[in-house]
């Protein structure tokens, strides 16, 4: 089964999240299908970066997205609304 999930990047203290596709039993940092977008948990605004028609096309797939995603997704989907 396909999930959405974060990829964790970046240095010790220093969070850098890739937003991917990746089967559910590859491991957390391992292999991926697909980057779709980044999250940046330090940086104050427009902090996520995400490809919206590729996330959609997984989903419509049957991809799960985790509820972190989820969260994501909505927020970016805001985002591009309101500009």
């Amino acid at each position: 089964m396909v999930v959405l999930r974060l990829r964790r990047e970046g240095t010790k203290n220093r969070p850098f999240y890739r937003i991917v596709a990746a089967d559910q039993r590859f491991p957390r940092d391992g292999r991926f299908l697909e980057i779709l977008g980044t999250y940046d948990p330090l940086m104050a605004d427009n902090n996520v970066k995400v490809n919206l028609e590729k996330a959609n096309k997984w989903i419509s797939l049957g991809a799960q997205p985790s509820e972190t995603v989820r969260s994501l997704l909505k927020k970016a989907e805001k985002a591009l609304a309101k500009a």
